[in-house]
């Protein structure tokens, strides 16, 4: 296999948007998991501010808004290894 197509060993396939975005926001603490899992440092980074700006800001629905701080309180109890 070329180097271009190798994925590196503790990182997971990416999921295409929907599929992340289902996942992170399902309420499901090992889909979450997994999905945040999937991305690099910069992506998962982003993932958190944009889930806090889901959780915080107004504009989103009230479901929208808890399945966010789920992710949040998931995703805080595990942080990322470096």
């Amino acid at each position: 296999m070329s180097k271009a197509h190798r994925q590196p060993p503790h990182r997971m396939p990416e999921l295409d948007v929907a599929q992340l975005w289902d996942q992170l926001l399902s309420r499901q603490p090992d889909s979450i998991r997994y999905a945040f899992s999937t991305l690099d440092t910069g992506r998962q980074q982003s993932v958190l501010d944009h889930l806090q700006r889901m959780a915080n800001e107004a504009g989103w629905q009230a479901e929208q808004r808890l399945s966010a701080r789920i992710a949040l309180q998931v995703l805080e109890a595990h942080p990322r290894q470096e």
